[in-house]
């Protein structure tokens, strides 16, 4: 007998957990969660620690996609891990907790989308929020535990202070009432634990009887009939078991930026010549779909330290195991940190509105997705782009719900953007000079000091920039007149009734930081429309 809910929801992610929970609040609605992956249940989640481990490799927490060979970053397939398993992303994610710079938001009002404003999504990032900080900008009962790194390393401090020897500004909040400077990263970590969307919203929701969730349930399309989506089929099971189940009121696509444009395209709905040239019939021409994908290209400069105690000392060799079982029996210990507590948001030239790059510092020399161990203390900066404007694609080559998307980054197409990563450069060998980090800082291990000119710098991020993990935009919202548009402002996709997509997919730019926080914001507020109320105001 097929089971039929008044809300099915595809992917049990960051949006999907978050959707799941607060639908569930009203007693009379039925829900059922599709998610492909498994539960996320097992230590090396929870232990923040563990995230070096569950980027590097695909597994059973990680889809462990690769790009086409990019073009202009010398046709190289990068690595784009994407969560797997309830939590989605945020289970495997770096716990940074940043929600973006006030003005990607009044961009996003700026261009019709109404109810999208600062003002308007500010009530729902406070919603959301257990904050460990008070004031009027954060709030202090929501299911996502936001925290104070831990640390206790003289890094940190010594890092921030360069930073302001340099001649930044120092801030100590960056969800505060300025970004822009070098500070401390809150974090998703409660009580030394990984608090992704499934520890914060799908434990809020546990034992009510008006949600179903089924793990392991990989959907292979979404049923449309006479212009209105009716249910999802998908496959459960080592015997990939064929399945369906019927959404009285409307399905919701909460796949992700990768797999939500996949879904939909399996469906048949998309530009009807590439459905055509992957061989699936067009059910609804939406031309859209899969295009204006965005993503934060990052580069990993890295130093030799010196009287550091850093991630490679703590766990080398049988430490690593001492530091697991620690964490396990107790609870302490090295385990309960990621060795990335504090970063900088910056302009890359004067005149900027905002800041264009962000730094996340790491004590650890980080290589490829830490795929590549560096035996030795150091400490490393992450550096991407904040508001790219190269635009790349997700598309299919057939069918096959099985097969991976293809995924086009198109990172580095413009001039601006090569500009700014370039400046990335000068700006973290600038501020790893200044005297704060005398005491700590050794040998320019990357680029290396033989790196010096334009062209070398070019060549150098060329051979090696990587994803940091924040891809958007390709199930764009817009306006009525954009024609690129696959979702309004309520989030509806266009022409097909009982069908929304509620996840990063949907933002037409890129934000000003990591893209967790937002992807959650967005389910909050797509919960209130559903219910048919708002928190946000009319810009």
């Amino acid at each position: 007998m097929t089971e039929a809910y008044d809300y099915v929801i595809i992917g049990g992610g960051s949006a999907g957990c978050t959707l799941a929970a607060r639908l569930t609040e009203d007693p009379d609605v039925t829900v059922c969660l599709l998610e492909a992956g498994g539960r996320n249940d097992s230590m090396l989640v929870r232990m923040p620690a563990g995230v070096g481990n569950l980027i590097k490799a695909k597994s059973q927490h990680n889809w462990g996609f690769w790009t086409e060979p990019e073009p202009h970053l010398d046709n190289r397939r990068l690595w784009w891990p994407r969560g797997k398993g309830l939590g989605g992303s945020s289970a495997i994610n770096g716990m940074i907790y940043a929600r973006g710079n006030p003005g990607d938001y009044d961009d996003w009002a700026q261009r019709g989308l109404t109810g999208w404003s600062w003002d308007s999504v500010l009530p729902y990032f406070k919603r959301l929020e257990g904050h460990h900080r008070g004031g009027d900008l954060h709030g202090s009962d929501g299911p996502l535990r936001v925290s104070a790194g831990e640390s206790d390393t003289p890094f940190n401090k010594a890092f921030i202070e360069a930073g302001r020897q340099a001649g930044y500004p120092a801030t100590d909040d960056f969800n505060g009432e300025s970004q822009e400077g070098f500070g401390p990263y809150d974090l998703t970590v409660s009580n030394g634990q990984r608090w992704s969307t499934a520890a914060a919203y799908l434990s809020m929701a546990a034992g009510r009887s008006n949600l179903t969730i089924i793990t392991d349930a990989r959907t292979t399309r979404i049923a449309i009939d006479k212009g209105r989506a009716t249910g999802v089929d998908y496959v459960t099971g080592k015997k990939a078991q064929a399945a369906h189940v019927v959404a009285a009121r409307e399905v919701l696509l909460c796949a992700g930026a990768v797999q939500s444009p996949q879904i939909l395209m399996l469906s048949g709905i998309g530009n009807p010549d590439k459905l055509q040239d992957a061989g699936v019939k067009t059910v609804h021409a939406l031309g859209g779909v899969g295009e204006n994908l965005q993503d934060h290209l990052d580069i990993l400069m890295n130093w030799r330290s010196k009287d550091l105690v850093t991630a490679y000392s703590t766990t080398k060799g049988l430490r690593q195991l001492a530091v697991g079982v620690e964490y396990m029996l107790r609870g302490t210990g090295f385990g309960r940190q990621q060795f990335l507590e504090s970063g900088a948001f910056l302009p890359s030239r004067e005149g900027l509105s905002r800041p264009d790059i962000q730094i996340h510092a790491v004590l650890a020399i980080m290589r490829d997705h830490a795929k590549v161990q560096v035996k030795e203390d150091g400490f490393s900066l992450h550096f991407c782009q904040l508001r790219p404007e190269s635009r790349g694609s997700i598309g299919i080559a057939g069918g096959d719900p099985f097969a991976d998307p293809l995924i086009h980054a198109n990172y580095l197409a413009t001039a601006e953007d090569r500009r700014v990563m370039r400046e990335s450069v000068r700006i973290g060998r600038d501020v790893i000079s200044q005297a704060a980090l005398d005491p700590y800082r050794d040998a320019e291990l990357a680029p290396g000091p033989d790196v010096k000119t334009d062209a070398q710098i070019d060549a150098w991020i060329r051979a090696t920039a990587e994803t940091i993990y924040h891809p958007i935009g390709s199930c764009k919202m817009g306006t009525e007149d954009d024609p690129s548009a696959v979702v309004d402002p309520e989030l509806r996709v266009r022409g097909i009734d009982g069908l929304r997509v509620i996840d990063a997919s949907v933002m037409p730019t890129l934000v000003s930081s990591n893209t967790n926080a937002p992807t959650i914001m967005i389910a909050e507020r797509a919960a209130d429309l559903l219910k048919g109320r708002s928190l946000a105001k009319a810009a």
